[in-house]
């Protein structure tokens, strides 16, 4: 009986996010329709970059390539890199010409700054001197369609928003990619569905760090990157400061703007994860609790009814589970087609959400550890002022 009345509160739960949760599970949330002005806006692309050799060749020629027909330069922020990040992305636009390349380093973040979002203060103060309309904000690890740039400003201006972001494709060539990516944006649009960021009027906020369109009087008046310089997470927080400073912000799916950094292993999948998992939480033990609660009864309940049910000869917990199976491998099956991949990997979710509980407990782990938010040589402590379980137990995520 206990089994049943828990499996039946976990298809209440799927039911719920089928149709409650703002079609998070829909892959139709692409660029709003553009609007050509008359005169292109200038644009400033800003790149932090920390030890990208490896990655920089095949990403950075597709910015530098791109068909905007307005003013564009990049601006790529060398964040103390020792492999050489710098002067191979000066050699990369010798040899290919383009939009014009200015490569400058920051130095070390002071105290109270990650190490990224000071590598973007510096990128944007430089960027303000050509006096930009917009600032684009990528990584150093994604590639540009070559009328990205061109796609992302229409869309803003027919819109009217002052942040557009699009969620990257990541690679998904290895067994472990395809096992745990889409799973990846799945949840992300899960937890800040793209339907509600671009509602006027809602609390939800969330961009992707890795494209994200940034009128610069937008980022103004919210106070970035200075406002958020402490953020672990900080595509999230950039796009709660914009909004909540009076911004429209729009985030959705990418068509040719793609991740080429590769996570050929699951521990390099894991420690991507686990790094920020916990900061996610806002580092609160009550929250991690009621996380690792949740992911058990929405994502391993279902299967486990299901076997339970058919092992015991008892259908209608077989029944129940098996449904809840179902709805959970339907909602991810567009994620699944959206990477390419075949339909088969849609009832593996559960197992994949197993992995992602064992990576956020870790996240916790690492950081009592004080290894917590490590990332190419830098650990970062709790921003001050940060939720903790005894202080703020109610702090939402």
């Amino acid at each position: 009986m206990a089994l049943w009345w828990i499996s039946v509160v976990s298809l209440a739960g799927w039911l719920w996010l089928l149709l409650g949760q703002g079609f998070f599970w829909r892959t139709d949330v692409r660029l709003p329709p553009p609007a050509e002005p008359g005169v292109w806006p200038s644009v400033c692309v800003v790149v932090p970059a920390r030890d990208e050799a490896e990655v920089l060749p095949s990403s950075l020629p597709s910015l530098l390539a791109q068909e905007y027909p307005g003013r564009a330069e990049i601006f790529l922020v060398d964040d103390g890199s020792t492999d050489g990040t710098g002067g191979l992305a000066r050699q990369l636009a010798e040899r290919q010409g383009g939009l014009p390349l200015t490569v400058a380093s920051p130095g070390e973040p002071p105290a109270g700054w990650t190490g990224k979002l000071w590598a973007v203060r510096h990128g944007i103060a430089l960027a303000r001197a050509r006096d930009p309309e917009y600032l684009l904000l990528t990584d150093a690890d994604i590639a540009h369609g070559p009328l990205s740039l061109r796609d992302l400003v229409a869309s803003a201006e027919g819109g009217g928003f002052d942040l557009v972001s699009l969620m990257a494709r990541l690679r998904v060539a290895g067994v472990w990619e395809r096992l745990v990516v889409p799973a990846f944006v799945y949840f992300f649009a899960q937890l800040y569905p793209f339907r509600w960021i671009g509602r006027p009027g809602t609390r939800t906020a969330a961009a992707a760090g890795g494209c994200v369109l940034l009128r610069t009087s937008a980022a103004v008046r919210a106070g970035v990157p200075e406002v958020i310089r402490e953020a672990v997470i900080d595509d999230v927080a950039l796009a709660r400061a914009v909004k909540g400073g009076g911004g429209r912000i729009w985030l959705g799916l990418a068509g040719d703007v793609h991740s080429v950094r590769p996570y050929p292993r699951l521990g390099d999948l894991w420690r991507m994860v686990s790094r920020s998992a916990f900061a996610q939480l806002r580092h609160s033990v009550l929250l991690l609790a009621g996380t690792v609660a949740g992911l058990a009864l929405v994502y391993l309940v279902p299967p486990v009814a299901l076997v339970a049910g058919l092992g015991s000869g008892v259908w209608p917990v077989a029944a129940v589970g098996g449904l809840g199976w179902l709805v959970m491998a339907g909602t991810f099956l567009p994620m699944v087609r959206y990477y390419g991949l075949g339909g088969w990997w849609a009832p593996l979710l559960p197992f994949t959400a197993l992995l992602y509980l064992l990576m956020t407990v870790d996240s916790a782990v690492q950081h009592f550890r004080g290894r917590g938010a490590a990332w190419k040589g830098r650990t970062y402590a709790r921003p001050v002022g940060d939720a903790s379980s005894a202080a703020d137990p109610g702090r939402r995520p």
